[in-house]
């Protein structure tokens, strides 16, 4: 019996496969890749019964259109791209069981950028470097280290019944604007600054440009001066630094980031809200509120204990 689940019929604007990254190999040079949203990510995965890792499909603001090859427990996450069964509205953060003969597809995008589509059992695809994530640019994991494309088929890891019905409290579903407030701690290179431009960065508006994608977000708005040069000795690259190159306009780095790099970065956004930047529009309006280390590592916490609670549940069929 084929255990084909999907076959792709349009494939969106880009549609990868995605799991939580290739950690521990950043020292050789390979980059992390991974979900831009975690958290829909693992949200998606247990409400379908899977742990926090298995591998899901990133659906970016333009989906998919997707053959349902056999009855399987799906969940869809994230933001808001207009799913559809059969031509009919489909909830999101919920599981729901779709039949063989169905269709899933997206349309306008209403909230948010990136969707997760799970399914119980995960996929069936090869680890690469312990990772099944797609990086387009070193063509690597997922399938064929590329994109989905039209005729593509996506097969089931193992036979899951899983659970429809499933659904994250309505309180904990997060919402996405197109104006948002993002926290970061300042440095580590702040001090290459004047006080003036570390002044007008935490104080004005930056716009999500059309130059954007997963390894990064680059902004628009006032020009940030710096008090030496632009230039760095290279060092590791964190999820949600922002650099600052010679031109001023800051460049938030994001999953599919370079290991290291030589510009001055003048702050890091917090782990707590790299899954509402990830949801980011081009055009999308920014605000930087500092948060210190302390404060940074709380919200890191809650939001941990929140997901081990929501594993530890998922668990219990």
């Amino acid at each position: 019996m084929s255990n084909a689940i999907f076959k792709v019929t349009k494939p969106g604007l880009l549609t990868t496969i995605q799991d939580c990254g290739r950690v521990g190999y950043q020292q050789y040079g390979i980059v992390v890749s991974g979900a831009m949203d975690s958290f829909s990510m693992n949200i998606a995965n247990f409400l379908v019964g899977n742990p926090r890792n298995e591998a899901v499909i990133e659906v970016t603001v333009m989906g998919p259109k997707l053959a349902i090859m056999k009855d399987v427990i799906i969940a869809i996450c994230g933001g808001n791209l207009s799913p559809k069964v059969n031509g009919e509205k489909a909830p999101m953060w919920k599981s729901l069981e779709v039949k063989e003969g169905d269709t899933l597809e997206f349309g306008q995008p209403l909230e948010g950028a990136r969707s997760y589509i799970s399914v119980a059992g995960g996929f069936d695809l090869p680890f690469v470097m312990e990772s099944k994530s797609t990086y387009l640019k070193a063509g690597i994991g997922g399938l064929e280290g590329r994109a989905l494309e039209k005729g593509d088929v996506l097969y089931g890891a193992r036979e899951e019944n899983g659970k429809s019905g499933r659904a994250l409290h309505r309180d904990k579903v997060p919402t996405y604007s197109n104006e948002m407030e993002i926290r970061v701690v300042l440095g580590p290179h702040h001090r290459a600054f004047s006080d003036e431009a570390v002044h007008t960065f935490l104080s004005s508006t930056y716009e999500v440009t059309p130059q954007s994608d997963r390894m990064g977000f680059r902004l628009k708005g006032p020009t940030l001066e710096h008090t030496t040069s632009a230039d760095i000795i290279s060092e590791a690259i964190p999820l949600g630094g922002i650099q600052v190159p010679a031109n001023g306009q800051p460049i938030i780095l994001m999953a599919d980031r370079q290991t290291t790099g030589g510009y001055t970065r003048i702050a890091t956004v917090i782990s707590g809200d790299i899954p509402y930047l990830a949801q980011a529009m081009p055009g999308c309006k920014i605000h930087f509120r500092e948060v210190s280390v302390e404060e940074s590592q709380d919200i890191y916490e809650n939001n941990d204990r929140l997901i081990r609670t929501l594993e530890k549940v998922s668990s219990l069929r």
